[in-house]
């Protein structure tokens, strides 16, 4: 598989994750509408989530992650 699409795929999970967790814990303790809370947890899960960047050298492909929670660039 190329590793853009791998750090495109990596990076859907990321958000996908983050974004269910938020929806679904705001859903349980709140009650705001549901378009609020949809968007809140989207713009939750954009800042917390991981962000992965496909690099392409001559010889190597490879693939990078940031996030906050870390320090640094981490190769995956």
């Amino acid at each position: 598989m190329n590793p853009k699409y791998k750090a495109l795929i990596f990076n859907f999970i990321g958000f996908a994750f983050i974004f269910l967790v938020f929806r679904l814990t705001m859903g349980y303790f709140l009650s705001f509408n549901r378009i609020l809370m949809a968007l809140v947890s989207a713009i939750a899960a954009t800042i917390l989530a991981p962000k992965f960047v496909a690099v392409q050298s001559p010889k190597v492909h490879k693939i990078f992650m940031k996030w906050i929670f870390i320090k640094g660039i981490r190769e995956f």
